[in-house]
């Protein structure tokens, strides 16, 4: 059935820019502090954001069964819950509002005073409260890549990676919306001749350019969810940038995995947008080979043609150093949420999920500086004539994601995060 919202031929009464993120088919949803102190939910067309807690007080969704406080909250998680029926509603009930020949709040100034704000009079929230973070390891690429740099190019996957989602269980506490800054982490490194660890800022911070879901409650305990039914529970996706220290994960990682070396900070974009809007950028995943088991057997298109950029800025200059895209992950949304749960694992509102480094098959597709430097051994060079192997101080990473075809752009705005001087360094 088509979703209105998602209409190509939509226009709105609020003026949009030229190759704007947010479009009237975009409506993406976030949590922002406004020019008045006032925590509330929101969403954002053009430049301008709207604030759905105003206009659900003035009756603009009286048709729709929602509670009085739905948007009055500072996180989504209570929204989520209410699930896909409702997500969709309230998404095209706002496209149907601010659609250009609806005059109900397009004339109303009293109420448009109260609604609308613009961009650099309010400042953005983390959008959940997120109780639970998986990270996944799901770009045959990049695993390829580490694989072979690692450990043997000939065996560089390992014997389980071809037949399930690989994952572990992340910090939720750490994660930090755009603009947030990272300072530099310490840590234990590998032992040098004397045998004993190193200890000190790591020396090697590093990026990973992924995307992530966010789910709503999804099923009881006990019970997975079923592949072909795993994105009727993904709410919409943020840009991902879960960050590294290359030289602590070496030392740390055997025999459990990511620990220190992940849980230090992971930046994500403000703005989540939904599976509704992603729906016109549908694209086919790689080829499966081995077949999945059944479990994990899909057909039909659930990857999303999603371009994806990173950015180095410096105080001279900012270089563009990846263009990767989300369709060239291995494993499907789909397929990583029915992984998580086959086993009875219960999913909640607000659990995030990582996709995992997202790395194509050009040099300048790499995911992260581990690669695009091949573990420092080619640096790169940036606009300003200096080279970096790995982040450096003071540095700022950009990530940015956007969908487009012949009718409009959908986009996820970007996320930005400045690495500080480690404490006492």
């Amino acid at each position: 059935m088509p979703i209105p919202a998602n209409d190509p031929t939509k226009k709105t009464w609020l003026p949009v820019p030229e190759n704007s993120d947010f479009p009237i088919q975009n409506i993406p949803f976030g949590v922002f502090l406004t020019r008045d102190d006032i925590i509330t939910i929101g969403t954002r067309i053009g430049d301008h954001a709207i604030d759905l807690g105003a206009l659900h007080q003035l009756g603009y969704f009286k048709d729709i069964p929602l509670t009085d406080d739905i948007f009055l909250q500072d996180t989504l998680n209570d929204f989520i819950s209410d699930g896909q029926k409702t997500w969709r509603a309230v998404r095209n009930r706002i496209s149907e509002i601010f659609e250009v020949s609806n005059e109900e709040l397009k004339n109303r100034e009293d109420h448009k005073e109260v609604v609308l704000f613009s961009m650099d009079e309010i400042e953005m929230q983390l959008p959940v409260q997120i109780g639970d973070y998986t990270d996944f390891y799901s770009s045959k690429e990049h695993a390829t890549n580490v694989g072979t740099m690692f450990r043997d190019p000939d065996n560089a996957l390992l014997p389980n990676w071809l037949h399930l989602p690989v994952g572990y269980h992340g910090r939720s506490s750490t994660i930090i919306p755009s603009g947030t800054p990272v300072r530099r982490p310490k840590g234990q490194t590998s032992p040098k001749e004397n045998g004993k660890p190193g200890f000190g800022p790591s020396k090697l911070v590093d990026f990973e350019l992924e995307m992530a879901f966010i789910t709503t409650d999804a099923n009881a305990l006990g019970e997975p969810i079923p592949v072909n039914e795993a994105e009727d529970y993904i709410f919409g996706m943020v840009l991902f940038n879960d960050w590294s220290a290359r030289d602590i994960q070496k030392w740390e990682y055997v025999p459990l995995g990511p620990f220190l070396a992940k849980s230090f900070a992971s930046s994500i974009s403000p703005w989540i947008v939904t599976l509704d809007a992603l729906e016109p950028y549908r694209t086919e995943s790689p080829k499966q080979n081995p077949e999945p088991l059944p479990y994990l057997k899909l057909s039909g298109n659930h990857s999303f043609d999603i371009q994806l950029e990173v950015d180095i800025k410096t105080e001279a200059s900012s270089t563009t150093v990846s263009k990767s895209n989300f369709k060239y992950m291995y494993w499907t949304m789909a397929q990583q949420l029915a992984h998580h749960t086959i086993n009875g694992c219960k999913v909640n509102s607000g659990d995030m999920m990582g996709s995992g480094t997202i790395s194509g098959p050009n040099p300048d597709s790499l995911g992260s500086m581990l690669e695009l430097s091949w573990a420092g051994k080619n640096p790169v060079t940036l606009n300003d004539g200096s080279q970096r192997t790995f982040i450096e101080d003071n540095d700022t990473v950009i990530l940015r994601g956007f969908c487009k075809n012949s009718n409009y752009r959908i986009g996820f705005g970007e996320v930005s995060t400045k690495l500080l001087p480690s404490l006492g360094s």
